[in-house]
């Protein structure tokens, strides 16, 4: 009987905490643990420029890839 109560007290202590921990989020949180909206992160919109210039070093990357497996693929025999 005595285990038997241990076991419901910790399980009633564990499942208190778990509870208060409250949700897990990957947000900064202020020191008070409230979400301010003051975080200081600033979005900004892509440019066309930016834009280009990311899809350009994309397909450079990806057309390098393909040349390193084409020359393995070569010389693997």
């Amino acid at each position: 009987m005595k285990k038997m109560k241990f076991a419901l007290a910790a399980a009633t202590l564990l499942g208190g905490i778990a509870f208060s921990a409250g949700s897990v989020s990957a947000a900064p949180m202020s020191a008070s643990g409230l979400h301010t909206d003051q975080s200081g992160v600033t979005q900004v919109r892509m440019m066309h420029g930016d834009r280009m210039m990311m899809k350009k070093r994309m397909m450079h990357q990806r057309m390098m890839r393909r040349h390193m497996m084409k020359k393995r693929m070569t010389h693997r025999m």
